[in-house]
């Protein structure tokens, strides 16, 4: 009988320990972070942020989205290239990583905030989590950005794009004029921009409701704006703000702001920001200082908040995966 009882004893102990060493440990969920223009995806800035993060979250898995791997090339691709090409290579990339296959948290500088929100409307797979996009214009600039004496690519840049960035050259091939939108000019806009009326889904006759479905998959879109922005013209874009449409003779300079929940893509949902927002998923933040001047009092609690959850590897949350 003993002997019996000894078995038992020794058989549940065995399936015990069994049943913990199986339990994955948690660990922090992997983000993925893509700079803004002018920068490139190992730059020493980027670099010195990702370190930074992991000290807030050890252990980690950073990935820095790159368009080229030599770092000359990546930053020339901020300025030259089509978004309709970029978009489907970055997500070739991500599902190429095999850390990233349960999702991934993301933050998203400047013209990349924007660029990860197609990504989440147009694949999503694998599924990003958490979105932070600084400094983005979601609803495009009605100036092209200023450019530094010395940047010679930023300057060439003006050179194609001044008075051009209609054509369908410009369209094709310089990155800001493919998100440049002029409110004296929606009528163009609407008939020759090629990508961001696309993923705003401002065209009625092209609407896509997966994007809706895609978006409102996320658990949260963090919103922030740099208070002394003069880069991002209007700098509410990075709020889904705009300038409101005007004549090009109009007297109001600048017109004024339609802001998010003013917006016809808001009201109309047409992306499903009103959804997301209705849930509490959209948080909006201003940083003070310039354009991409991030001090660590702006970003320190947003990556400790909205990035590196702990997740048990392997462990799909529902709900992530929209069914086409």
């Amino acid at each position: 009988m003993k002997l019996v009882e000894t078995s038992i004893v020794w058989g549940v102990f065995a399936a015990t320990c069994n049943l913990v060493l199986a339990t994955p440990t948690p660990a922090p969920r992997p983000l993925v972070i893509w700079h803004g223009l002018g920068d490139s995806a190992h730059s020493k800035g980027m670099v010195d942020f990702i370190e930074a993060i992991q000290e807030k979250h050890p252990g980690l898995f950073v990935h820095s989205v790159f368009i080229d791997e030599n770092e000359d090339d990546d930053r020339k691709a901020g300025f030259f290239g089509n978004l309709d090409v970029q978009l489907p290579l970055v997500y070739e990339q991500l599902n190429a990583i095999p850390e990233l296959a349960n999702g991934f948290d993301a933050i998203g500088f400047s013209q990349a905030g924007q660029f990860f929100r197609a990504y989440v409307q147009l694949y999503n797979s694998p599924p990003m989590h958490n979105l932070i996009t600084f400094g983005s214009q979601h609803m495009g600039v009605s100036e092209l950005p200023a450019c530094g004496t010395y940047d010679l690519l930023c300057h060439l840049f003006h050179r194609y794009a001044r008075g051009r960035v209609y054509t369908d050259w410009a369209q094709a091939n310089l990155v800001p004029a493919q998100y440049f939108r002029d409110p004296a000019k929606l009528a163009m806009y609407y008939e020759k921009n090629h990508w961001l009326p696309t993923i705003n889904n401002e065209l009625p006759d092209k609407r896509n409701e997966t994007f809706a479905k895609r978006f409102t998959s996320l658990e949260n879109l963090v919103l922030v704006v740099f208070s002394n922005d003069t880069t991002v013209v209007p700098k509410e874009s990075g709020w889904f703000g705009s300038f409101a449409p005007s004549e090009e003779d109009a007297k109001d300079d600048p017109p004024p702001i339609v802001h998010m929940r003013d917006q016809p893509l808001y009201k109309e949902d047409w992306i499903g920001l009103r959804a997301l927002d209705e849930r509490g998923g959209v948080v909006q933040v201003v940083c003070e200082g310039r354009h991409m001047h991030i001090s660590r009092e702006c970003w320190e609690p947003l990556v400790e908040k909205y990035v590196g959850g702990l997740v048990s590897p392997g462990v799909m949350p529902p709900g992530l995966v929209i069914q086409e």
